[in-house]
């Protein structure tokens, strides 16, 4: 255990170090007049100071809780030494809550759960015209959720059904503590109610998809120009006579793992290959990292953040009016609220049980 922490604090140590370079690069005129150099410097910068900030704060408190048990040490008057040994006790307890943030917050950043930006996928499963509208409900339970935080809410594409629901529909979102929020939507959700399209009042089950992908950087993932095959087609459904007169609609296929994208939700093709290259580098992202995260899972007593979209998560059951999280049993008689956006107690059951996971870990 000594020798993984002194790895750690090594590892921070070197991040600190970096974080001064850092400071020192973007200071230089011919950098801070570069716009191409110092975007990417302040993204790292930024990255880096939320885990050096606290680390300068706990090596502080070591400097100080050390001078204490010196002075504790070579005092030769009592009520002096006592003073010092009970600044010292004090001083490391602070220390030691701050060595726990510290490998939280190290933990957070790993698992991108400091991102403040998201793609959100909602796919319809089981149910046909029911599922569709399910999908529907979810989006718009996510979109008055996002606007409750005060986050961005875009949709990117989507494909909707004749009786207004959705086969699928993208959005990406962005605020400052989104994907920490959002990380644990992913997988199964199966709705139990009585469909608009039942004329006998009998309750059906149907279910939809979720999937939750942090929206990286340019930085975090490199994609070479020519492992993707761009094409560009005429749209596809409603929009007027330009859907039919003018190829706007984009498809990007990664050759290398043959992750296919599609845009055609604007009439730009300009703004649709934009989207497609943000959804195909959150894909991309998304599958490198799946190996990772299976690792990571296979740890965890709970796979609360397991992104394992086939996985049933959740279940809405609009009969009870009860909600039910099946990773964390977590149950409430409150679908009608929770269905209008109001997310907060589920979202903080599940960052609970998974903080408690990465506690377990440590």
């Amino acid at each position: 255990m000594a020798e993984k922490q002194m790895k750690f604090l090594d590892t921070l140590e070197a991040m600190s170090r970096r974080l001064e370079e850092l400071d020192r690069l973007i200071a230089t005129p011919e950098v801070a007049q570069a716009g191409a150099r110092l975007q990417p410097l302040m993204r790292e910068r930024g990255r880096l100071e939320k885990q050096v900030a606290p680390y300068r704060q706990y090596r502080e408190l070591v400097r100080r809780r050390e001078e204490a048990a010196q002075m504790a040490a070579e005092a030769g008057d009592a009520e002096l030494q006592a003073l010092a040994r009970e600044e010292a006790a004090k001083l490391q307890q602070q220390e030691s809550a701050m060595l726990q943030r510290l490998r939280e917050t190290a933990l957070e950043s790993e698992e991108r759960l400091d991102a403040s930006s998201l793609i959100l996928e909602i796919r319809a499963g089981t149910g046909g015209d029911e599922a569709a509208l399910f999908a529907r409900d979810l989006l718009e339970m996510y979109r008055k959720y996002c606007e409750r935080k005060r986050w961005k809410f875009e949709v990117l594409e989507s494909s909707p059904t004749p009786l207004g629901g959705f086969r699928e529909v993208i959005v990406g979102v962005e605020g400052d503590g989104c994907f920490r929020n959002l990380a644990f939507e992913s997988g199964g959700h199966r709705v139990q109610r009585v469909p608009e399209t039942e004329a006998q009042g009998r309750i059906h089950t149907s279910a939809a998809t979720v999937a939750v992908m942090p929206e990286p950087e340019e930085l975090d993932i490199q994609i070479k120009d020519e492992d993707v095959k761009i094409e560009t087609m005429r749209s596809s459904g409603p929009g007027g006579q330009n859907v039919n007169k003018v190829s706007s609609a984009v498809r990007m296929t990664h050759l290398p793992t043959g992750i296919v994208v599609m845009m055609q939700e604007s009439k730009s093709q300009h703004q649709n290959r934009e989207k497609a290259w943000r959804l195909l580098r959150s894909r991309l992202f998304d599958h490198y990292e799946s190996e990772r995260r299976a690792q990571r899972d296979a740890e965890r007593r709970l796979k609360v953040g397991s992104g394992d979209r086939n996985a049933r998560i959740r279940t809405y059951n609009f009969p009870q009016n009860r909600v039910t999280d099946h990773r964390v049993g977590f149950t409430a008689y409150n679908l009608d609220t929770v269905i209008q956006g109001a997310l907060d107690e589920l979202v903080q059951a599940l960052l609970a049980a998974d903080r408690e996971d990465r506690l377990a870990k440590l």
